[in-house]
């Protein structure tokens, strides 16, 4: 196939991040082609928790997590697993991932994260007008619920960061917690909110609702798999199984497959596929009205326009192996410790691979020495919330604007 007309970008990768990506080129005037193998809006952020918070400003690593590590290796409802064989492999991100959560590096990635997530909910909120389902966009607070009162302490690094960045945060008995949800177990007995934020009713249904948008705005989707990247005179050849699409400027936006197209040119980033597990209770019998953080166990429940879904964990496999949908399971049993009265009959499992960096940080830059080719990856767990404000620096880069932001923290070569 040679591309029927070609446009001025192509996105390789249609998940939130290269749809968001897409909205703010096309804003710019610029016309965009997205190519991946699955359906849009469906990738690791379509099987997210929901929280989409200006406030998501602390990185997976932080001081101390080393010591809990070994704890939650052995635990087998623990929050992190290690298949055996991809150990090797993953040793050497995850030193350079305890390193990043070292007390003196903390508040120089705090604020680059609150870079990207400040403006997520209004940036989403322009982005859904007019389709239809402004709704799929809740406001929402984002509740952290401790069993242990003395452990909500907003004196601690984290939540000190969190109020460094002006987030509205409050402290809560366990009965004012269940006075605002009803369902939770008495087990809890404080908890720290985080409010003016929202959830997404549907993070997929929000992905597919802005493809939608894409097309409305003149883009459009390939839905092929890409295996080069060539560079030629007059921009780039993305060379797919169905054949070859041409473009003056390309966007790696694959998630955690884009450095397998990033580093035959030059690239070089320790990207890890780290997968992620929720399950969803279609008929929960209980409904939340934010979302919760459950601190313990580390995962969180949100209610849904399909029901209630748990999502967390953390599992580092590679990219190909095959789910151990055993990771989604012990969230059922989690679940109903914190909400008694759920209904866990009826259940469906996920899994997705996020695409993580060990400073949590995305890589948002165009590769030196590769004109026209620009990366937008590398977002783990925070791909949802900060996928609008990656869609309007890669425009600003794409359009040769200066963006309004420093971007030595997501450069390509800060490793």
């Amino acid at each position: 196939m040679t591309s029927p007309s070609q446009k001025d970008v192509t996105i390789v990768g249609a998940g939130i991040v290269g749809i968001c990506c897409a909205l703010s080129i096309l804003e710019k005037g610029k016309s965009v082609r997205l190519v991946d193998p699955g359906e849009p809006g469906q990738g690791a952020s379509a099987g997210n928790a929901g929280v989409i918070s200006p406030w998501s400003c602390i990185p997976q690593s932080v001081p101390g997590l080393w010591k809990k590590i070994p704890g939650w290796l052995l635990d087998p409802e623990g929050p992190i697993a290690v298949r055996p064989g991809h150990l090797p492999k993953v040793l050497p991100w995850a030193l350079k991932f305890l390193k990043a959560g070292r007390a003196e590096n903390l508040p120089a990635i705090s604020h680059a994260m609150s870079a990207l997530v400040r403006p997520n909910v209004d940036i989403y909120r322009r982005h859904l007008a007019g389709t239809g389902n402004e709704h799929l966009l809740q406001d929402s607070w984002y509740i952290h619920a401790y069993r242990n009162a003395a452990a909500a302490n907003l004196n601690d690094l984290t939540w000190k960061l969190r109020a460094s960045l002006d987030a509205p945060l409050e402290l809560v008995s366990g009965d004012e917690l269940r006075e605002i949800e009803p369902d939770l177990s008495t087990d809890y007995n404080a908890a720290i909110l985080i409010k003016d934020q929202a959830r997404a009713m549907s993070p997929g249904r929000i992905g597919a609702v802005l493809a939608d948008k894409v097309r409305s705005l003149g883009g459009d989707f390939v839905k092929t798999r890409v295996k080069y990247l060539r560079s030629q005179n007059d921009g780039w050849v993305v060379e797919t199984e169905a054949g070859n699409i041409h473009s003056r400027q390309v966007v790696a936006a694959a998630g955690a497959w884009s450095m397998q197209l990033l580093e035959p040119h030059g690239a070089r980033m320790p990207l890890e596929a780290e997968r992620g597990y929720h399950l969803l209770f279609k008929n929960p019998g209980v409904e939340l009205k934010n979302s919760i953080m459950e601190v313990d166990a580390k995962f969180v429940s949100s209610s849904m326009e399909m029901g209630l879904r748990s999502a967390g964990t953390a599992e580092f496999a590679g990219h190909d192996a095959p789910p151990n949908y055993r990771r989604a399971r012990i969230l059922a049993r989690m679940t109903k410790r914190m909400l008694p009265a759920l209904n866990t009959q009826d259940t469906e499992e996920w899994m997705g691979v996020r695409p993580s960096l060990p400073d949590s940080l995305p890589c948002i830059d165009e590769i030196p020495g590769k004109a026209g080719l620009f990366a937008a990856f590398g977002h783990g767990h925070y791909g949802l919330g900060m996928a609008p404000m990656t869609g309007r620096i890669i425009a600003d880069l794409v359009t040769q604007t200066t963006p309004n932001i420093d971007l030595r923290p997501y450069a390509s070569t800060r490793f």
